[in-house]
């Protein structure tokens, strides 16, 4: 279905709730987008939906409403433990800003609750939370929504709770498989009632989101929604008001160039994608320390508890920094962002049009610029073929100044410092090798020498893609790193305390060996010892049957002599006899 041109909230063919339309003139929401005059009337009209419009549409919007409008409507009304929809998104980020947008339209509808059920809390929380004060509306992250559906022993029953459900809608579908959420899906639509309404929302199409739109939904209304001035044949993926500039620079001059141009906007909101949460904790460091009187946060999935307040405090500042992974690509409606820098080229080309549309969004004008090194400048024809994402090279960054000396002087003053950069390249060069574009994305022609003075390492690090190569072009630097000392004093006595336990292994270790080598020697010479004895047995038992033999020849030959006549008797007795003795014992030395 395709929908081209806005209208207000009255034109809608089915009537809204006046306290539904009092919200939006609160919000001063006085006009549709096209999803959502597209998708409201068919998914309270008891269809199934699929919906694709570009990010930045007003997707959210068009299942909040359908959601309040079919649970005004049903006959039997939900209890507290009832749940009567279920919306299930990728991060937690994007479940808090949905159950925000609940929450300003819940206000006047005190007869239904809603919950937040997502990772980084306590789970126990959570059941307590339902069991006290219920969840007509549930929005949750996957793992955490199948954790609670196998919770047995903590009284909580939501299989049972589920069977009332009327909605299920998956934000950012393609995106909940892309992260692997794929079984957990398959186990919580298990526990969920076939007789349903499912809407399916997302800026982009995928063979997998295919799989699931035939596994989930029944005969679905597929909409595609195209903006205004977009050529029907070019189905741009990006919003029409954004600018999008593609700069190509050397390994070492991209962090010069960001800083350069982060210096230059000072007043403006910037979101910074890197490609891995390493990366984000090394750069956003030194952001912190050069670009000054600038706001610098970081948002990356392995923070804990701390990512809902970084969130809540971005979006909240005029002006300022976030440095982040991917966590914050889909579906993060943040006011007011002027810039995407793409420092890092996403793992797939969805995720780039996913980042752009961070700005530029519901009819606003925004700029998107990714940084390109010069063997991968053949990814902006790529962009435009497979993603229908056109870019514009960007002129040259003025006054850009090296300020890689100055990462390098903060690495050699504080550990974590250097740590974090060897962290940040290690994980940087194992993402390029995952790169999904790898006909562009080459890890074998990669420069890694360039890349290390651009992450101004003071060394190369052990790792499997550097074993057995030399870098000539890559300067070590001719401090000991093993000396830099942490600035966190209790981290460095930490530190100590472990290097001094090492080296009692090292040498604890040393004093075995040495034991286990003099014990080896030893054992070696006790058996040489007892061969050398044995050998003197045999030869002295060889040598006695010898003897005997030599006196019998002997005695045969005097008894000869003796039949023929050739000596006396007396003579044979007194030879006998003096053959018979020991050596040495002769009668004339006993005197």
């Amino acid at each position: 279905m395709d929908y081209n041109s806005d209208g207000t909230w009255e034109s809608l063919p089915i009537k809204l709730d006046p306290r539904i339309l009092q919200t939006l003139g609160e919000l001063q929401f006085t006009h549709m987008t096209p999803v959502q005059s597209a998708c409201i009337p068919l998914f309270v009209g008891n269809k199934d939906v699929a919906a694709e419009a570009v990010t930045g549409s007003g997707k959210t919007l068009a299942f909040v409403i359908p959601i309040i409008e079919v649970l005004l409507k049903r006959e039997e009304k939900l209890k507290k433990l009832q749940v009567g929809a279920l919306v299930i998104t990728p991060t937690r980020e994007l479940a808090l800003q949905i159950s925000e947008v609940f929450h300003t339209f819940m206000v006047k509808f005190p007869q239904f609750t809603q919950i937040l059920m997502t990772g980084g809390s306590n789970p126990i929380e959570d059941v307590d939370k339902f069991k006290q004060q219920g969840g007509n509306v549930v929005i949750a992250t996957p793992g955490r929504l199948e954790d609670m559906f196998r919770r047995k022993s903590d009284g909580l029953d939501l299989a049972s709770s589920v069977k009332s459900l009327d909605i299920l809608v998956l934000d950012e579908a393609d995106r909940l498989l892309d992260m692997g959420f794929e079984a957990s899906l398959n186990t919580i639509l298990g526990f969920l009632p076939k007789q349903r309404r499912t809407g399916l929302f997302s800026a982009t199409q995928t063979q997998e989101l295919e799989k699931l739109v035939r596994a989930g939904l029944r005969n679905p209304v597929r909409i595609t929604v195209k903006e205004k001035g977009v050529a029907a044949c070019a189905t741009q993926r990006t919003p029409a008001r954004l600018s999008n500039y593609y700069m190509i620079c050397r390994s070492e001059d991209k962090f010069n160039n960001l800083v350069a141009f982060l210096r230059q906007h000072k007043l403006e909101k910037h979101l910074v994608f890197f490609s891995t949460c390493a990366c984000v904790e090394f750069y956003s460091r030194a952001l912190e320390a050069l670009v000054k009187k600038t706001s610098v946060l970081s948002l990356h999935g392995k923070m804990k508890h701390k990512r809902n307040k970084i969130f809540a405090d971005f979006r909240n500042l005029k002006s300022g920094v976030l440095v982040c992974t991917d966590v914050m690509a889909r579906g993060i409606d943040i006011p007011d962002v002027n810039w995407v820098l793409q420092y890092d080229p996403p793992s797939s080309a969805s995720a780039f049009v996913h980042r752009c549309g961070r700005t530029a969004r519901i009819g606003q004008q925004g700029s998107a610029l990714v940084f390109l090194l010069p063997m991968e400048e053949s990814y902006v024809n790529f962009l435009s073929l497979n993603q229908r994402c056109p870019l514009q090279r960007k002129a040259g960054i003025s006054d850009v100044v090296d300020v890689l000396p100055k990462v390098k002087a903060m690495a050699l003053d504080d550990r974590a410092m250097f740590e974090r950069g060897m962290r940040a390249f290690v994980s940087y060069v194992q993402a390029y090798g995952k790169h999904e574009c790898s006909l562009i994305f080459r890890l074998k022609d990669l420069d890694l020498a360039a890349v290390a003075r651009g992450f101004a390492l003071l060394r190369l690090p052990k790792m499997p893609e550097l074993r057995g190569k030399s870098f000539p072009d890559f300067e070590t630097t001719m401090v000991d790193t093993d000396t830099i000392q942490f600035k966190d004093k209790n981290r460095e006595k930490q530190r100590q305390k472990m290097l001094a336990a090492r080296k009692e292994q090292e040498a604890a270790g040393e004093k075995r060996r040495s034991f286990a080598k003099n014990k080896s020697w030893s054992k070696q010479k006790t058996k040489k010892e007892r061969r050398r004895k044995r050998a003197d047995k045999r030869r002295r038992e060889e040598g006695s049957d010898e003897d005997d033999l030599d006196e019998l020849l002997k005695d045969t030959r005097l008894l000869k002599k003796l039949k023929k006549g050739r000596i006396s008797e007396e003579d044979f007795e007194k030879q006998v006899a003096a053959q018979a003795k020991p050596d040495g014992d002769s009668g004339s030395e006993l005197y």
